[in-house]
């Protein structure tokens, strides 16, 4: 009964602060601080790579769905103020040209980019320390997007040959680029795509995950979705506007077709400043930076709902700690 007897007093007795003292110590060694980490997870929780690509795949298709079809229009008038050449005027008839088959890529697409994005960052975040939070929303974002571009391309030069009025289906649009162009036809611009949308995703998905943390620190609270809403529209139309260049150099070579009046994307910058001077490179970028600050809002609004769903109905068991 010695050591029991012991222990009783050592609770009453003046070295009870030190004891207290201690335990502390042990729950700070248990819970390091995450300042700049976008999800907060116990180290005693597994990764659940399956489940969070699962839940990433559905949010972000659901994300991907809803801000086409309602920002559809724009992205139609965008296309056309790109690939006019010098002074033509555009056409404003048809602007939902295309909307079905561009929603057959844009959802698969949009799922695999979440999709791979979710578990990337959070395996980033736990490898990096605190203060290169940015580096890993920066590489998880580029991942991401290499990942979508296998079917984003294909989509993007479907669509936009849709818009411009070269075809009227997308089924036919598939076929005849196929038989005109060979397979490579559905990747024209393949490698100015990489270069505009890599760097807008890197720098859209950074942006708006370390606004949002500075924003929860701040507010020392979790974001509401229209707080959300905000963050996303602000992150979407900063990116737009810096990445508009790179945008129209994609689609004047996405929509060239089989004239291949560009040799590369080199060539292309030449040719549209000589013939039309360095403003035509910010063709479009009003409707640009308003579509994808709007669809930033909806996306942004929408993938954080669908998750923080998508979290609710786990089994209990296994639910981890609340993601942000």
């Amino acid at each position: 009964m010695g050591p029991l007897t012991l222990s009783a007093d050592a609770k009453t007795s003046s070295a009870a602060p030190s004891d207290l003292s201690n335990r502390r110590m042990q729950n700070l060694h248990l819970e390091p601080r995450k300042a700049f980490a976008s999800v907060s997870m116990g180290e005693e929780k597994p990764f659940d790579f399956f489940r969070i690509l699962f839940e990433g795949v559905i949010a972000g298709g659901t994300a991907g769905v809803v801000v086409e079809t309602a920002l559809y229009p724009i992205d139609t008038i965008k296309t056309r103020l790109q690939a006019v050449r010098g002074g033509g005027k555009i056409d404003l008839k048809g602007l939902y040209s295309g909307l079905a088959g561009n929603i057959a890529g844009v959802l698969p697409a949009s799922a695999l980019f979440v999709g791979v994005y979710e578990p990337t960052k959070q395996k980033l975040l736990k490898m990096f320390p605190e203060n290169l939070s940015a580096v890993a929303h920066l590489t998880a974002g580029a991942i991401g997007g290499l990942a979508a571009s296998l079917i984003r391309v294909p989509t993007e030069v479907v669509k936009q040959r849709m818009q411009t009025g070269q075809f009227a289906s997308a089924p036919d649009a598939v076929r005849l680029i196929v038989t005109k162009e060979g397979l490579k036809g559905l990747y024209a611009g393949y490698g100015s795509f990489l270069l505009r949308d890599l760097p807008f995703d890197a720098i859209q998905f950074c942006i708006y995950e370390q606004l949002r943390i500075g924003y929860k620190a701040a507010a020392c609270r979790d974001l509401n979705d229209p707080e959300n809403a905000v963050i996303g529209a602000f992150a979407g139309a900063l990116t737009g506007a810096i990445t508009t260049p790179l945008d129209v150099i994609k689609t004047r070579l996405m929509v060239q077709g089989s004239a291949n009046q560009y040799k590369g994307i080199i060539d292309c910058v030449q040719t549209i400043v000589r013939e039309e001077g360095p403003p035509a490179l910010l063709k479009g970028i009003g409707p640009r930076v308003l579509w994808i600050g709007i669809g930033g809002s909806i996306f942004f609004g929408v993938l954080e709902r669908t998750k923080r769903m998508l979290a609710q109905m786990r089994p209990l068991h296994s639910q981890q700690p609340k993601q942000d």
